[in-house]
């Protein structure tokens, strides 16, 4: 069993993975970091929990998504940039709304 150490928001993080995922799992590693520096980005820069967990809400409605879009006919153009940032903050923005909710509760 092979073990990479990937970074996120900073902090190292040991992983262990089989043989040959090493890249495989820097990728995910990257896209989580991608995620993070988006919500950072819009100034939601919180806790690391907070961060990770609004991380993950939004690959997980990214997953959704593409899940939905298997099944429904591929758009006829792209969208353009501009779409694709206020998605972002739409996204983040319910985030935000579901994490003080369980804050609250």
């Amino acid at each position: 069993m092979a073990q990479v150490t990937i970074r996120i928001n900073g902090y190292a993080y040991t992983v262990g993975c089989e043989d040959g995922q090493e890249p495989h799992l820097e990728r995910m590693a990257g896209e989580i970091e991608q995620r993070i520096n988006s919500i950072k980005a819009l100034g939601g820069q919180s806790g690391e929990a907070r961060l990770l967990m609004l991380a993950s809400l939004l690959l997980a409605d990214e997953l959704f998504d593409m899940r939905n879009s298997m099944s429904a006919p591929p758009p006829s153009a792209a969208k353009p940039n501009s779409e694709t940032r206020a998605k972002l903050r739409r996204i983040a923005a319910r985030a935000e709304e579901i994490a003080a909710d369980l804050t609250d509760a």
